[in-house]
């Protein structure tokens, strides 16, 4: 198995997210619709485009304010497609511009989008990704494994021996990953 553990670390892409992010427990809406789109802005493409990216794309997406993006419009479309700071895919644009609106409307049905996160917990990989497939637009498999492994709802982000995880297994209390990953390493 490869491991982001072991190609990160003195990157400079790279090694930030995976030592202050990746595989972290994260609840605040904006930060979650972000790295949402961020993931969903990867499919196809390598993760190190996405975050040399990523303040281009921040920028541009208003801080992924969830109200203003799901506000955008025609203007704002044109605006986001012409802009070479972000990857300019009219699906993938789309699609983060509708689930800002899907993300709107979890705060009526459960409180938020992290609260309809942990209301799913536990689930498997396959189990997530139909969810997921339901509620937003643009959702493959990959997506939901890599953003759930990111906020701390599925294993694999860091092996035991990363300094990153002896890191995160101190938290109080600690991601959901960290209840099964004894099951992941099992398998292995």
């Amino acid at each position: 198995m490869s491991w982001y553990c072991d190609v990160a670390p003195g990157n400079p892409v790279h090694e930030s997210y995976h030592d202050n992010e990746y595989g972290f427990p994260l609840t605040d809406e904006r930060a979650l619709f972000e790295l949402q789109s961020l993931e969903l802005f990867q499919a196809g493409l390598s993760w190190e485009i996405v975050l040399k990216k990523r303040p281009t794309t921040v920028k541009a997406f208003d801080n992924f304010d969830v109200d203003t993006v799901a506000a955008y419009g025609k203007r704002d479309l044109r605006r986001l497609l012409k802009d070479p700071g972000i990857i300019r895919n009219r699906l993938k644009v789309n699609s983060i511009i509708d689930n800002a609106g899907r993300v709107i409307a979890l705060r009526d049905s459960h409180g938020g989008f992290a609260e309809w996160i942990a209301s799913h917990h536990p689930r498997n990989r396959a189990e997530w990704t139909k969810l997921f497939r339901q509620t937003f637009k643009f959702m493959g498999g990959e997506i939901v494994n890599e953003f759930l492994m990111c906020i701390g709802y599925l294993p694999g982000a860091h092996h035991r021996d990363c300094p990153t995880y002896k890191r995160i297994a101190k938290m109080k209390p600690p991601p959901p990953w960290m209840r099964v990953d004894a099951e992941v390493f099992a398998e292995e």
